[in-house]
């Protein structure tokens, strides 16, 4: 599709704070096999206090939903901690002014309502880079949205997770 592999070294410089999918809890929790790689340093530059990311309570009913309907209580624990009780991670609410931004992001790029929110709460905060695993978020023109495949893995060493 035209775009380059990006690090995070890159994509990162100079920026404190980025807004992210719920897909990339689910991935690094799950220790997914394509893409444990490519959130996990995100995720240690967030436990070594040198970036914050932002979400809102629409990637804590998407990532609870499954683990509840099949009474797995360890994900559960596992995602409300990392959502809601993790230094460096923020989920935001939806306010008013979060839901009327969703509203004129819906109508501007035809979004669906929770890629909207989501995205409009981390505008809320001053994100300027989105990122997520859905390529179709690339027709978001409010800021930077950078898809999980445009990021270099690094190699994982599992016995260490």
């Amino acid at each position: 599709m035209g775009s380059s592999i990006m690090k995070w070294s890159d994509i990162l410089e100079d920026v404190r704070q980025i807004g992210v999918d719920t897909s990339l809890f689910i991935y690094l929790i799950e220790r997914h096999p394509v893409y444990l790689s490519v959130v996990l340093p995100l995720f240690e530059r967030i436990s070594n206090g040198h970036l914050r990311i932002v979400t809102s309570v629409v990637s804590l009913i998407e990532i609870l939903t499954l683990p509840l309907a099949q009474q797995q209580a360890v994900y559960v624990s596992e995602y409300r901690e990392m959502l809601l009780n993790t230094d460096g991670v923020v989920t935001l609410p939806i306010s008013i002014p979060i839901a009327e931004r969703a509203a004129q992001l819906r109508a501007r790029f035809r979004l669906r309502t929770p890629d909207a929110i989501q995205i409009a709460a981390a505008l809320d905060v001053n994100c300027s880079i989105w990122v997520t695993n859905d390529r179709q978020l690339k027709r978001v023109t409010d800021l930077r949205v950078i898809a999980l495949d445009e990021i270099e893995p690094v190699t994982v060493d599992s016995d260490n997770l």
